[in-house]
């Protein structure tokens, strides 16, 4: 939450340049409160894990979410019982006449395609145009993330020789970006993914900022301002023992898989995994509820104005 302070005092300037969360006296008279609507458009096939797992950070601020589940119009999941999609989830086509403060578009396991090939291709980015217009903020996750940062700026997703897979140290990029506030100098986040994206051709898009980035598997989270959104390609909101999930579905299945790098003690699959990216997800998640409670119009009429 922020801290209120005068805006002529020095210390708002100091403050404001560190990222530190400062709001203006005027600025908090003018605050009205409400309910933060975020939406979860849910593209993974396990759809009550990944439900888990976003509501935990969403919901781990003071703030009072309202979160509404959303899923494709015409694409069936196989993965969960129809009861519960019908009972919880929205098709999009229901849902689009609304506004919403904050929208999560999850990852889904389809990276071998090019986007265009996707069913749903054509509704998804009838998606990303529609948040523009109806949506505050917008948080695109792994596929999710790629797919909207290819929508908006052309930036493809290159496949890999080799699954990235495991926990890789990440450098903070953006100090003083409002999103990271709290971070560490480094952290670690889970990744698991088949396809990359390249900073090169996030630098040769214009108004692309990367906050998060590695030396091994390269850029994570980039800041779009113009289209108000953040696109992530890894996994903080991974449970502790997701990893361990795919690696032991893997071998189940007799599919090759490497150990995940750097997630189990000593690379051993034998031991429990620790889990050391916890404290900067919850970080990012509360950051980004955070900042759209300062910034999202009271008149949830005037989104996207």
């Amino acid at each position: 939450m922020p801290i209120k302070i005068p805006s002529d005092l020095p210390a708002f300037d100091v403050l404001t340049k560190e990222g530190v969360m400062v709001m203006a006296e005027d600025q908090a008279m003018r605050q009205d409160i409400r309910p933060l609507k975020i939406g979860l458009l849910n593209l993974m096939p396990k759809k009550i894990q990944t439900e888990n797992q976003f509501a935990r950070l969403i919901g781990a601020t003071p703030l009072q979410i309202e979160l509404s589940l959303i899923r494709m119009t015409e694409h069936q999941t196989k993965n969960t019982a129809a009861e519960h999609m019908e009972e919880f989830y929205r098709p999009f086509q229901e849902v689009k006449d609304q506004k919403f403060d904050g929208l999560i578009i999850t990852g889904a396991p389809i990276e071998h395609l090019d986007f265009t090939d996707v069913t749903y291709w054509d509704e998804l980015t009838e998606v990303f145009d529609w948040t523009q217009t109806n949506v505050h903020s917008t948080f695109g996750v792994c596929w999710g993330g790629m797919a909207m940062i290819y929508h908006f700026h052309g930036v493809r997703k290159h496949m890999l020789p080799a699954k990235a897979f495991g926990c890789f140290r990440h450098r903070n990029l953006a100090p003083a970006s409002p999103f990271l506030r709290g971070f560490s100098d480094d952290c670690v986040i889970p990744v698991s993914r088949w396809t990359e994206v390249r900073q090169d051709e996030i630098d040769a898009a214009p108004g692309l900022t990367t906050l998060l980035g590695s030396d091994e598997v390269g850029p994570c989270l980039v800041e779009d301002r113009a289209h108000r959104a953040l696109y992530i390609f890894n996994h903080f909101e991974y449970d502790s023992d997701t990893l361990k999930q795919e690696y032991d579905r893997d071998v189940a299945n007799g599919t090759p898989i490497n150990v995940p790098i750097n997630y189990y003690p000593d690379d051993d699959p034998s031991q429990t995994p620790q889990n050391r990216w916890r404290s900067h997800a919850h970080l990012l998640y509360g950051n980004w509820i955070n900042e759209i409670y300062q910034t999202t119009p009271f008149d949830m009429n005037e989104i996207g104005r």
